[in-house]
């Protein structure tokens, strides 16, 4: 009996200890979680999340040795109240990307003064940039087009595998990860943003759907200079994420989608496509958010992120965001629609931009499919 019970208390102690710690707790120097009072403690569990997410993404990169951005001009396109620029930058030695970079004009001139500017991942699409800029007769998808029309500076990278980086080699990359390879190439686009004379560099946003979504909230996580998060059905508990016999049957498991190449890997060579042992959760990324403003799109018929997996997440969440005194700075969106970004959303998000960035845009009817 006494036997049954020592195995009884080990297995017990093994399944608490396996539990992902509650958000709110943090590890002392003694090894024990405690509860977060202070910034200081908060601080300590901000980096705890942050590492975990690296155990899965890959090591983010030292930026302190990087090479200047050199920024080359390949085309310029000139539009009524905006020039958009293809340009390509350098990231790292040998690692260059490719972006749209949107300028505001009138009458042809540059506008004086200092802007807010937007970065903007795209979706899953072949086309990478060309997507969000509304080349593909897809609805809802134009929003960098949109914002540089509203009057923002704006930048849109291809993510690795996709437009001109569509022959990105992951295996030959340093990275663990094309998640991580994202998040460093995006953090150079805030980089180069900072640098441009047309851009007020304590007021950038970032803003995606789908691919693009989960990207800007991964950017957000690691570089607080991104001051507003908006996400278009970009994510969902893993312990939620399902897209049907198809994640089984082409990509392994229920989370092989996640475990691509372009996106993280080692969620099926580390952690065997198991949410138990994968040591983050989307709660967790959002909490590295507060008290910055995230806004989600998470329409109720989303197939791709489940709607309860969201409202499980953003209550888990809103902890830190009542911890930093913020709630009102977490807000989500369950529009009745499946994967998009429908008109009213998407405009109420560009509208959230322009009060946290105190903005006047130059236009308030950007939308190109407004009904």
């Amino acid at each position: 009996m006494k036997y049954f019970l020592l195995l009884l208390l080990t297995f017990a102690g093994s399944f608490v200890f396996a539990q992902r710690p509650d958000l709110m707790t943090f590890k002392d120097e003694n090894g024990e979680r405690r509860e977060v009072r202070s910034e200081k403690d908060w601080e300590v569990r901000r980096q705890e999340i942050l590492d975990a997410m690296q155990e899965v993404m890959g090591k983010l990169p030292d930026r302190d040795n990087f090479p200047p951005l050199d920024m080359q001009v390949i085309h310029v396109q000139e539009e009524e109240t905006f020039v958009r620029k293809t340009i390509r930058f350098t990231a790292a030695e040998n690692e260059f990307v490719p972006a749209y970079l949107y300028l505001p004009i009138r009458d042809g001139k540059s506008v004086s003064g200092k802007r807010p500017a937007i970065l903007v991942p795209h979706e899953t699409d072949d086309m990478g940039k060309r997507s969000v800029d509304g080349e593909r007769p897809r609805p809802n998808r134009a929003y960098a087009r949109e914002l540089a029309l509203r009057g923002y500076v704006v930048i849109a990278p291809d993510y690795p595998s996709f437009g001109e980086l569509k022959d990105y080699d992951f295996k030959a990359a340093r990275y663990a990860s094309g998640t991580m390879a994202g998040i460093f190439y995006h953090i150079r686009c805030v980089d180069l943003l900072q640098g441009l004379d047309e851009v007020d560099p304590d007021r950038i946003g970032v803003i995606g759907h789908s691919l693009g979504g989960h990207n800007a909230m991964f950017v957000a996580a690691f570089d607080s200079r991104i001051k507003v998060i908006v996400a278009s059905c970009g994510w969902t508990q893993f312990a939620n994420y399902d897209i049907g016999p198809v994640g089984i049957q082409h990509y392994g498991g229920r989370l092989g989608p996640w475990a691509q190449d372009r996106y993280m890997p080692l969620i099926r060579e580390k952690f065997q496509l198991d949410e138990k042992r994968i040591p983050f959760e989307f709660h967790e990324v959002i909490a590295l958010f507060a008290p910055r403003v995230f806004f989600s799109n998470s329409p109720v018929h989303d197939a791709n992120f489940d709607v309860a997996g969201v409202r499980d997440g953003i209550e888990l969440a809103s902890k830190a965001y009542t911890f930093h005194h913020s709630e009102g700075n977490l807000q989500v969106r369950y529009p009745e629609a499946e994967h998009d970004f429908p008109p009213d959303v998407r405009l109420e998000a560009y509208r959230l931009f322009d009060r946290v960035l105190a903005f006047q845009p130059d236009r308030d009817d950007c939308l190109m499919n407004p009904k």
